[in-house]
């Protein structure tokens, strides 16, 4: 089970208390005569939307499987199939926004075949005209899916965001893992010059030292001469491995780390090191995602490990204050390899699932409602769209998992 963060839950709260405290979106009605409401309309014999007018009746059907999704329309009258030849049907659909599908319809075996797609979402509001012999009919209804209204305030309140769609730089990344490093020089081993015994020593582990500041001395063995040692860089004290009165050889007795000298380190599979180069830009992070800095690839190093088969990526890690990386740290990272101008895309954020649809919802006013997409290229920022939006349509652009969530709860359902 999948637990979004604090905040999330807090803005959905937030957004179901807002639209409790003014009422539910109101469900839209038929418009006709004797239709019921949109969500109890009397069904046909193919499940369809069935429509009256004194003996004459249509059933409305949106068929789908197999093709793709088109009307078909049964004529009756006084309840008996009537033959599709003796009438004559058209049909008006108005979308939000305002845009207007005509259809016509040619009689097929039993029923009357509309002319053209009834493209998603199968949200609009709906005319139907009908003629039989001398006799004319008329219906209106609204047939809604993936639709809520939100008043703006409540929308801005719970931290709804909206955009235009329109062109973007699609970058294609590669995904990596690894860990910070202290670079070569910023690592000192601090021995004795000459072999004797230590008389001094100025420094413990954890001690902060200047480059030239003195942190021992040596009383030679050979010349009985004792002798400075100072620090070779400035930095902390790693390791202390030797006391007053020990005998210095050649192991260090002090080391030292200077933390403002690190890289990353970053484990390349084979199939992803082809493509990397050194100058590329990469995006490295903590794993909390805290701490994030943009950076370049130092080098890729030409050896793999015997095991695993993966290369090493260096990545230049500036840390000025010594403290925001650390040493050892494990840090993800997000090479830019390419780009794509795309003229068409939606933040990927804005992504949502709707049904076997990728959408996005769209805002008219104060009305959302679903955008089934056809998606191209993708990058965490973004995602190209070929198909399903407009440039310059407005959609959400963060949070859109609360208007998801209030259209699962009103049941604007996709039901024909």
């Amino acid at each position: 089970m999948t637990v979004r963060p604090i905040r999330y839950q807090i803005a959905a709260l937030a957004l179901a208390a807002l639209l409790s405290a003014c009422g539910q979106p109101t469900t839209p009605k038929a418009e006709h005569g004797n239709e019921a409401a949109a969500e109890e309309f009397e069904r046909g014999p193919h499940r369809g939307r069935m429509l009256h007018d004194g003996d004459f009746a249509v059933e409305i059907t949106i068929f789908e499987d197999g093709v793709e999704p088109q009307f078909r329309v049964f004529p009756y009258m006084k309840d008996k199939p009537l033959a599709p030849a003796e009438v004559v049907l058209t049909m008006e659909l108005t979308r939000l926004g305002g845009r207007m599908d005509k259809f016509t319809f040619t009689p097929v075996e039993d029923y009357l075949l509309g002319a053209g797609v009834v493209h998603e979402p199968h949200s609009f509001d709906v005319k139907v005209s009908a003629s039989q012999g001398r006799s004319s009919h008329q219906w209106t209804y609204a047939s809604y899916e993936g639709r809520t209204a939100i008043e703006p305030a409540q929308a801005d309140a719970a931290g709804v965001k909206v955009e235009a769609a329109g062109p973007a730089e699609i970058e294609e990344v590669i995904a990596m893992s690894g860990r910070v490093e202290l670079q070569p020089q910023g690592r000192a081993e601090v021995r004795a010059w000459y072999p004797g015994r230590i008389v001094s020593m100025t420094k413990s582990i954890g001690d902060r030292v200047r480059k030239g500041e003195i942190l021992a001395s040596v009383t030679s063995a050979a010349s009985l001469q004792t002798y400075a040692i100072p620090a070779p860089i400035s930095g902390v004290i790693m390791e202390r491995n030797a006391n007053v009165g020990d005998v210095a050889g050649e192991a260090p007795i002090l080391v030292i780390a200077d933390a403002t000298k690190l890289h990353a380190e970053f484990f390349v599979y084979p199939r992803d090191a082809e493509r990397l180069r050194a100058g590329q830009r990469i995006a490295v992070r903590n794993l909390s995602g805290a701490n994030s800095v943009t950076s370049t690839i130092e080098a890729v190093l030409p050896t793999a490990d015997m095991l695993t088969q993966t290369v090493i990526a260096h990545v230049e890690l500036p840390n000025p204050d010594g403290v925001t990386w650390r040493p050892g740290q494990a840090v993800e990272g997000e090479a830019v390899v390419g780009s794509h101008k795309a003229l068409l895309a939606v933040r990927t954020p804005a992504l949502q699932r709707f049904r076997d649809f990728t959408v996005v919802y769209a805002r008219v006013d104060d009305t959302y409602e679903v955008r089934m997409l056809e998606l191209g290229r993708r990058s965490p920022e973004w995602t190209e769209v070929l198909g399903g939006l407009e440039p310059g349509d407005i959609y959400v652009s963060e949070n859109a998992y609360l208007i998801r969530a209030d259209v699962e709860k009103s049941g604007a359902s996709h039901d024909h």
